[in-house]
């Protein structure tokens, strides 16, 4: 006989109990436990379960039986000088910005996970992908929300090459698992990890606990027979991926698409990246015949209109490997609040409080009584602080009405004294510039170049007043 173990697991934080609570105690949040099955005790002589699926285990025959995450356990410590470093043989999934998010390629035995909002295009992405890569690579494309002849009218809507691909209606996780080992996938896409179940698991679809284990098998088999795993997954209202507590520490790559419902254009950006870098990001365009990738992001950010105004100003920031020009656009205007509204898209908004701030004490310029809006044009979200002198720079012209040179671009981070400091590739910045016609940069001191690219004026401040006066 087996004795099933229960725990519950909190939804935000991922902090595991033994009973339920109405408030997590690690997170402050309520209502957010979940009961989940964390493994099966294997009582003597008992065998364990069939096919590996159920989790944990007491004893070692269950460990064995289930392998791990990691696909296979090893019996002996190894030292870690006799490790193999071989490399691991990447293929391309066909989407230049697809292999850059993902640090180069494909990885045999990986599993990706893929979220994004409904209608960003996460179907669309992987039916595209799983159509290319079927004319050479084994290819299994498992659909568990739409039916086979809604995905084959998607396929010939984008006029996609659909010989080759095979096609699996299922959610149940066993039979999946059965026609992926008669199959031989090289590569498994899953759409999505929230429709699929175990039959041993009583709790419905979608939950943490089928959630967790569909996962976990799946992942199991991918690590075990070299299979590319890519899985999709729902967001919550939030914007974060339902369930990444716990999925995190299964899947090698997390990977989260976006874009608004009004733009055409989506961004893909690695959360989690255990073959490559989780700052690079990843272009879109959504056009008639599915996404296409933009292998110059610089260029449809700056469609700026002809007319000068206020508040308008071009930055540089640093995407990964690759620099991406961006406007930012300020606006300022008398508040009749007594508390001035501050509202960032795109920026962090702690952060615009902090920068004003610096500039109401090292700038002589009060904010205080305006609201002050702050927009990102591209719906790109910047993380890094080579923004801060741009966005200083964007709010002084719209609170003096003073429109900036069209041929400026600024970067640099503000420190609380007001100092200008430099930013990581700093030269590369600046020649990205000049390759689209820029012939005035404001940057700051440690990052001005000993030979500036041709018809390019160089502007190094190391103080906020300079880089006002140089406006």
């Amino acid at each position: 006989m087996a004795k099933a173990k229960s725990a519950f697991v909190c939804t935000e934080c991922g902090s595991e109990f033994s009973k339920w609570q109405g408030q997590c105690s690690g997170c402050r949040e309520w209502n957010t436990l979940q009961e989940i099955r964390v493994g099966v005790t294997v009582l003597p002589g008992a065998a364990p379960a069939a096919g590996g699926i159920s989790t944990g285990g007491a004893s070692r025959g269950a460990t064995s039986a289930r392998g791990g995450y990691a696909g296979t356990l090893s019996d002996n410590v190894t030292d870690l000088s006799n490790v193999s470093l071989a490399e691991v043989p990447r293929f391309s999934s066909t989407f230049g910005e697809f292999d850059r998010v993902l640090g180069g390629g494909l990885v045999p035995g990986s599993a990706v996970l893929l979220g994004g909002h409904p209608g960003a295009g996460k179907s669309t992405l992987l039916l595209q992908t799983a159509c290319k890569l079927a004319q050479h690579k084994r290819s299994l494309y498992v659909t568990g929300e739409e039916s086979l002849s809604q995905v084959a009218m998607r396929a010939h809507r984008l006029q996609l090459p659909t010989q080759g691909l095979k096609m699996l209606a299922e959610t149940s996780v066993e039979t999946i698992l059965a026609t992926a080992e008669r199959e031989k996938p090289e590569v498994l896409i899953i759409d999505s990890i929230q429709t699929m179940h175990l039959e041993d698991l009583s709790s419905a679809p979608g939950g943490v606990s089928q959630v967790r284990e569909s996962a976990a098998a799946l992942t199991r088999f991918a690590k075990r027979t070299n299979t590319v795993l890519l899985l999709v997954g729902h967001v919550t209202k939030d914007g974060s991926l339902a369930g990444p507590k716990v999925l995190e520490h299964m899947i090698d790559a997390s990977l989260l698409l976006e874009g608004d419902g009004d733009s055409r254009f989506r961004t893909l950006r690695g959360q989690k990246n255990r073959f490559g870098a989780v700052n690079e990001l990843g272009v879109f365009a959504m056009v008639e015949l599915g996404l296409k990738e933009v292998k110059n992001p610089s260029a449809i950010f700056l469609s700026r209109s002809e007319e000068q105004s206020s508040g308008s100003l071009v930055m540089v920031v640093w995407e990964g490997t690759r620099p991406i020009l961006i406007e930012v656009q300020a606006l300022l205007d008398d508040s009749p609040l007594g508390n001035p509204r501050r509202v960032a898209v795109g920026l962090d908004g702690n952060r615009l409080s902090m920068l004003l701030a610096v500039l109401n004490k090292h700038g002589g310029l009060f904010t205080g009584d305006q609201d002050v809006f702050l927009n990102v044009v591209g719906g790109v979200k910047v993380l890094e602080t080579s923004a801060d002198l741009a966005v200083l720079c964007a709010v002084v012209s719209s609170l003096q009405n003073r429109p900036l040179p069209r041929e400026l671009v600024v970067f640099g981070e503000v420190g609380l004294s007001g100092e200008i400091r430099p930013v990581p590739s700093g030269q590369e910045r600046i020649v990205e510039a000049a390759k689209h016609g820029f012939t005035r940069a404001i940057v700051p001191k440690g990052n001005a170049p000993k030979n500036p690219p041709k018809g390019m004026t160089i502007v190094a401040v190391d103080k906020l007043s300079q880089a006002l006066e140089a406006l």
